[in-house]
């Protein structure tokens, strides 16, 4: 089994099973407060220069800053860029509105960490129902009775500037704020902060369960408790991040969708990167090493091979 470096076994009685749910005040209020601003503020304020704006910004924040800067460079250091960059990718990625750097780094590595067991809690199975699942996801946090130690490495921990993003997460939005306020007016706060982060957090937590519960497979993972799932809807809407099945196969990978029949929007600005000479050691499926776990699907023989 595949470990993950910053999650480490406390003793033997450490595992992703016993625990239990609770709700978290702060993540339930600051989703539900943006869910029902963007609500209303849809209804009043509703035109397609809004809906333009808030795609745009929600475009950019999820595939440039999440699924680029957090998600692939961040957390799996699939490629290598300057400081400057990774730090402004990085910033985008908190814009989504789901937590700071380390937050986000112990969110994703918890639940690898848990579905790489044999079995593990279904807080992170996603199949508990999909409005359990949705209430789970968007309003409570878990607690493991026996959870891991967690380490992110030194180069991370001891930047002072992530340890202030993370702190103060929830007010990186600011700078943007004022910026739509100056020049667009206060319609603008309303699209460009609380519908896109409506709109990111909904759609994050949606993707994460279809793409646990059904799809296409190309891969298998022995021995795993959660298997990924490919979306070919999901692939290109979800910035690449609908191609679930091939990133649990080959995590560390910068490339989601493998082929030109797999759209990966994230993918694509990591190309942009390189062609500018802004990105370098990207690491690609056949660069990882085989894992004894990994099983190849044959389709046509409907088959698990080796």
């Amino acid at each position: 089994m595949v470990e993950i470096k910053r999650m480490q076994a406390r003793d033997r009685l450490t595992n992703p099973i016993q625990g239990r749910v609770k709700w978290s005040v702060s993540k339930s209020l600051w989703y539900s407060g943006h869910v029902c601003i963007a609500v209303v503020g849809v209804v009043l304020t509703w035109s397609l220069e809004n809906v333009v704006l808030a795609g745009l910004l929600t475009v950019g924040t999820l595939a440039c800053g999440h699924s680029v800067g957090i998600h692939r460079l961040l957390i799996h250091r699939s490629f290598q860029c300057p400081y400057w960059l990774e730090v402004c990718l990085v910033y985008l990625g908190c814009l989504v509105g789901m937590g700071g750097p380390f937050k986000m780094l112990y969110l994703h590595d918890i639940r690898d960490w848990s579905q790489r067991h044999t079995s593990c809690h279904p807080y992170f199975t996603h199949q508990s129902g999909i409005w359990r699942d949705w209430w789970w996801q968007n309003h409570c946090q878990i607690e493991l009775s026996h959870p891991p130690r967690f380490r992110v490495e030194e180069d991370v921990s001891k930047s002072r500037l992530y340890q202030w993003m993370d702190r103060y997460w929830m007010l990186l939005q600011i700078p943007l704020a004022i910026i739509l306020y100056c020049f667009l007016g206060p319609e603008a706060l309303i699209w460009g902060i609380s519908v896109r982060i409506a709109v990111s957090l909904t759609g994050h937590w949606f993707v994460g369960y279809v793409t646990h519960n059904g799809g296409d497979q190309d891969w298998f993972l022995s021995r795993h408790a959660v298997q990924g799932y490919n979306s070919r809807f999901f692939g290109l809407l979800a910035m690449g991040e609908g191609w679930h099945n091939n990133h649990h196969a080959f995590p560390e990978s910068a490339r989601l969708g493998h082929d030109h029949t797999q759209p990966d929007p994230g993918w694509w600005f990591i190309l942009l990167l390189s062609r500018l000479g802004l990105a370098w050691h990207i690491t690609l499926p056949h660069h990882i090493p085989k894992r004894a776990e990994l099983k190849k699907i044959s389709h046509k023989l409907s088959e698990i091979t080796e």
